[in-house]
């Protein structure tokens, strides 16, 4: 992962998240990784197993020069539903929970604060069931699983150009 400052959000499934920090000005690099839980070197499966007790998350590298971790915050928080326990849509177990892992005093800091105004917003009815904890070891997902949903979109965009084009060759 480049150098630069870090940020790791657990908001569901990690391809999602990783998704949505991805191409944000300021961010340098993104991976898909397991925290938070107690089981080393989990697979996927480990952890779809529910025994590691790891979060899917997306550790973000970023240049605080260009985007700020407030920022990363708000966009977290604008991502998924932060009321919902151990789930995200139809994503189900503790891998999907929301959780913010904190790499320094001053993101703890303000991670707190931020979801404290949130919560404060009236934007959700029910509390806030977001973790804030500690960043701790991280194991890199699969290669697989890295920038899964870009790689899927552009497999998607080639396989229609090429539908496309043998639509066109066969008209002529």
């Amino acid at each position: 992962m480049n150098s630069g400052e870090k940020a790791t959000f657990g908001a569901g499934c990690f391809w999602k998240t990783e998704d949505a920090f991805r191409r944000l000005p300021g961010v340098l690099d993104t991976s898909v990784d397991y925290m938070g839980g107690h089981f080393p070197n989990p697979s996927y499966l480990d952890v779809l197993s529910r025994i590691t007790g790891h979060a899917e998350v997306a550790q973000i590298a970023y240049n605080p020069q260009e985007i700020s971790y407030e920022a990363l915050l708000a966009v977290f928080w604008s991502i998924h539903d932060p009321t919902q326990l151990n789930r995200q849509g139809p994503d189900r177990g503790e891998q999907y929970r929301s959780i913010i892992f904190y790499h320094t005093p001053e993101q703890k800091l303000i991670a707190t604060a931020s979801k404290r105004q949130l919560q404060l917003s009236g934007k959700f009815q029910q509390d806030i069931v977001t973790l804030i904890e500690p960043a701790g070891d991280y194991y890199l997902a699969d290669q697989s699983h890295q920038q899964y949903l870009e790689k899927k979109q552009a497999r998607s965009v080639e396989d229609f150009q090429k539908k496309i084009s043998r639509q066109v060759r066969g008209i002529m």
